[in-house]
């Protein structure tokens, strides 16, 4: 079938949403399907009002306008995008949205409107907003007409399927990687079966080797991560923990700051880094900490879970979707529990061991070739639900 993927965000920018619409269309056009993309974003040499870039393949149409720091933000892109999808040919659209998706929302208005079958996908939590959207009751008109709503992960489907009321259904379409690209590379010392040994008393008394890799964004909790170790620290003594966050942001300079005021030198951040680097950072370290509690999915954590990492994660997020509490990581309530379970991993380092073991026999379920037939599903029930009387 012919897809239109739309988002309000593409690359270049680099995000979850951003590097996720790519892979999946992307491995739509493995499976057969032809794939065009619609944007916001302007291209990688500042393409606007329409113009088409190439992307791996895959035409992007790049519906963006001019504006202070490349802002995915066109409120003239409706009219053109009807014209483009009216002649294009499409069989289905597929809208990615988050909390605040101008780009997509309109999308969804312009899709519906043409009787195109939708289906639309939400990569966010939306609890802190769902009683506005709830009073505003366009989500449940989206639903009354046929889109088929899906979201990243079961905790994430909850307030939407509250929001759409039980006339309409809400699937969970997660996100997907490469779960052979994250896999850690067979050597002849060491094996799924045959690694890694109980830890010896030299590993027990070196630091323990956090990394996260995170937006630097208030989100995303960057600050608060570094406040947990510390107290984790206090905890287990010091030299107890070395911490990596990887990533970039606006919260950067405060984290920068904090490190700087409380004499804290176990902290490192190296920036953004390109993910095949990113595989043998993570073969380097012993845990992945995910502090963020609004966390709709967490791709970066289900990368760092499928490397063997345990993860240490909150419970309400998404990372409940691909980490089981006590086997491939832990799961806590609140940032107190979260420097708990970071003090006794510090003393059981074969615990750690373990976790990592069951992660690298168990694989996660969200490989792409999983993860794309299931979108493939939902763009059936997108055209079942368009052809449904009185839908329109």
């Amino acid at each position: 079938m012919k897809v239109a993927l739309l988002t309000d965000c593409y690359l270049p920018r680099l995000g979850g949403i951003e590097v996720q619409s790519h892979d999946l269309a992307r491995h739509l056009v493995e499976l057969g399907h032809e794939v065009e993309v619609f944007t916001a974003t302007p291209g990688p040499d500042g393409e606007l009002h329409g113009e088409i870039t190439v992307v791996d393949g895959i035409p992007v149409h790049r519906l963006a306008i001019s504006l202070p720091w490349e802002l995915p933000v066109n409120p003239l892109a409706p009219r053109e995008l009807r014209r483009r999808l009216t002649g294009g040919g499409f069989d289905v659209a597929h809208v990615q949205t988050g909390v605040v998706s101008p780009f997509a929302w309109d999308s969804t208005r312009v899709t519906l409107g043409l009787g195109l079958p939708t289906a639309m996908t939400w990569h966010c939590m939306l609890g802190p907003v769902a009683p506005g959207f709830g009073a505003l009751g366009f989500v449940r008109r989206w639903a009354a007409k046929g889109a088929a709503m899906s979201a990243v992960s079961a905790v994430a489907a909850q307030p939407l399927r509250d929001l759409v009321g039980p006339s309409a259904s809400v699937s969970v379409l997660p996100n997907g990687i490469d779960v052979g690209r994250w896999r850690p590379a067979p050597t002849p010392s060491s094996s799924v079966q045959n690694a890694p040994p109980p830890a010896s008393s030299s590993v027990q008394n070196a630091p323990l080797r956090l990394v996260t890799a995170m937006r630097l964004a208030a989100r995303k909790r960057p600050r608060a991560l570094v406040e947990l170790v510390a107290r984790a620290e206090r905890l287990a003594g010091p030299g107890s923990f070395s911490l990596t966050i990887f990533g970039e942001g606006p919260d950067r300079g405060r984290v920068e700051s904090y490190l700087a005021n409380n004499g804290i030198d176990w902290v490192s951040l190296p920036g953004r880094v390109p993910r095949v680097e990113l595989r043998s950072r993570y073969a380097a370290a012993d845990v992945y900490v995910s502090p963020t509690a609004l966390e709709s999915f967490g791709i970066a954590a289900l990368e760092a879970r499928t490397s063997g990492l345990p993860v240490l994660g909150r419970s309400g997020s998404g990372i409940g979707e691909f980490v089981t509490h006590g086997e491939g990581g832990l799961i806590v309530q609140d940032d107190a529990a979260m420097a708990g379970a970071l003090a006794g991993l510090a003393a059981d380092r074969e615990r750690v061991a373990a976790m990592r073991r069951w992660n690298l026999e168990h694989h996660p379920d969200q490989d792409w070739s999983h993860v794309a037939a299931l979108a493939v599903a939902e763009y059936e029930r997108a055209i079942a639900l368009s052809s449904v009387p009185g839908r329109r």
